[in-house]
């Protein structure tokens, strides 16, 4: 094991990258409550500020996965789609299977330019997340409750703001509502089975509320909707922590694009078109399972040093007085003044690691379990 990999496995090491990403995000958190005064001056000009500084924080994240474990993205699909990433408001829709789909979805914003203006459908809980439900509020995020009938209204007003969006956006759906396991797909296959829908092999089924309602809000300033189709190779279901520890993945994602116009207006047929989609995405799971690989031709963007920077920014201003505070209270010899200092370290590990949770699959939502059940 050579010295960067020893580091890499290190909890100090770990320590001090989260004490990083908390206190920059709540620097960060902090000049967005200010940029409020913003808006009613300059909407569009607040939406910039606020791209900007939701990179600087979510760019701390993919510099993890691209830099840190050096974890490789690789794209199928087609040429005349690629050209097309990052120069149109598109609507994404990605499975919802791994504990670091969201962070792979980043990492290809990132490369085509769109990482600090992309958006989410997102369950109203992480609002009351520090850093990450305190950016997201900042970006204009749609949050819900996931109760259609009290979301309705919340959804679409939420939606319909973003139709002047300045930046090109990459809108972000998991149409099946939670993350995969086996309960939550045995109880969506009974429900699919009740309804006379084909049943899936690798997905939830789609909810479709909420993918009917954002295109029907967008349409006139979404030009297509990219299906995307995670897997990693080896077989690996990746984490945070891994990436945390340095841990090498390879990730392969089938990239489709449809034209919105070609998307039905009418919400029925809207609808049955997303369970068709999600007919072919199992399709290309169970391709992928057989032959090790997608179809379509291979790109890999090639990673850019702005994540890796602007890292290093925020370490040089936040370590070294911090590592300068520490000495000082070593060298005091107050044993009241160590205590106090192990005590906040020990407070930062925790934080730190609460905020990993909110990624691992088994301390997720119970959500699907029993709302499958429910009428959509």
């Amino acid at each position: 094991m050579g010295f960067i990999a020893f580091l890499k496995t290190q909890f100090i090491v770990h320590l001090l990258i989260g004490f990083v990403f908390v206190v920059s995000g709540l620097i960060i958190n902090f000049i967005q409550l200010c940029t409020l005064v913003l808006w009613p001056i300059n909407k569009q000009f607040y939406r910039r500020v606020n791209c900007r500084l939701a990179y600087s924080l979510w760019s701390q994240l993919v510099m993890l996965l691209e830099w840190w474990s050096g974890t490789e993205c690789t794209l199928f699909s087609d040429e005349a789609t690629v050209k097309t990433f990052g120069k149109e408001h598109v609507i994404i829709i990605l499975n919802h299977n791994f504990e670091i789909d969201f962070l792979c979805g980043w990492t290809m914003t990132e490369r085509f330019g769109v990482l600090g203006s992309s958006k989410v459908l997102a369950k109203r809980e992480l609002l009351y997340v520090p850093l990450i439900g305190w950016t997201w509020y900042f970006l204009e995020i749609v949050f819900c409750k996931r109760k259609w009938e009290e979301d309705r209204d919340t959804v679409i007003e939420g939606l319909k703001r973003l139709a002047d969006y300045p930046e090109y956006m990459w809108f972000l759906l998991y149409c099946e509502g939670t993350r995969f396991t086996e309960t939550k797909h045995r109880i969506s296959m009974e429900v699919a089975e009740s309804k006379g829908l084909p049943k899936l092999k690798y997905h939830l089924l789609p909810r479709t509320k909420g993918f009917t309602t954002a295109v029907q809000c967008l349409r006139g300033t979404v030009s297509a909707v990219y299906d995307v189709t995670l897997n990693f190779r080896g077989n690996k279901n990746p984490s945070l922590l891994g990436i945390l520890y340095g841990k090498k993945y390879e990730a392969d994602m089938c990239v489709r694009r449809f034209p919105l116009e070609d998307i039905p207006q009418d919400e029925k047929e809207a609808a049955n078109w997303l369970h068709k989609l999600y007919q072919e995405k199992d399709a290309l799971q169970e391709m992928y399972n057989q032959e090790g690989i997608f179809p379509g031709q291979q790109f890999k963007p090639p990673r850019r040093p702005w994540t890796l920077l602007n890292f290093l920014f925020w370490a040089t201003v936040l370590l070294s007085p911090l590592f300068t505070f520490g000495f000082g209270v070593f060298a005091s010899g107050s044993p009241l003044l160590i205590l106090a200092f192990l005590g906040l370290v020990g407070a930062a590990s925790f934080g730190v690691r609460r905020l990993i949770g909110v990624t691992e699959i088994e301390k997720g939502s119970s959500y699907g379990n029993q709302e499958f059940k429910k009428k959509e």
